[in-house]
């Protein structure tokens, strides 16, 4: 399976990412307000995470006058893709249905949830159809 460049977070640092991804562009100020209402956090914890985040290329940093507005370098899907494929190397061997059934004996999905599911299935059995219909040709 193809590994991306991105860097993988520690959990503190996802933390730190999902403010950024909810909030867009933040001062350390508005990162360590949102992230401190979660969990137990200090002010100079946030900026030094924050510094280390730049330094791995987790976030970007843009100076503004005196203040650094800081953005997530990469889009929430990308790193939520990353994440999910490290998972599945690492846990499952590299099996999309051993992930998704452990996924689904571990947390009941909603009616909508599974019906989106579905839909997801039933779309991805189309192309699969298609391709190999194609193939035959």
């Amino acid at each position: 399976m193809k590994h991306s460049s991105i860097p993988k977070p520690t959990d503190a640092e996802l933390a730190i990412l999902r403010v950024l991804w909810e909030r867009g562009p933040s001062t350390v100020r508005q990162v360590y307000e949102v992230a401190a209402a979660n969990r137990e956090l200090v002010y100079t914890t946030t900026l030094k995470l924050l510094q280390i985040m730049t330094e791995k290329g987790l976030v970007t940093r843009q100076e503004q006058e005196r203040t650094h507005i800081y953005h997530a370098a990469h889009a929430e899907g990308a790193m939520q893709k990353k994440l999910v494929n490290d998972l599945l190397d690492r846990a499952f061997s590299g099996s999309t249905a051993k992930l998704v059934m452990q996924v689904l004996a571990t947390k009941a999905a909603s009616g909508d949830e599974l019906r989106e599911i579905q839909a997801l299935i039933t779309s991805y059995a189309e192309k699969e159809k298609n391709r190999g219909s194609h193939r035959k040709r």
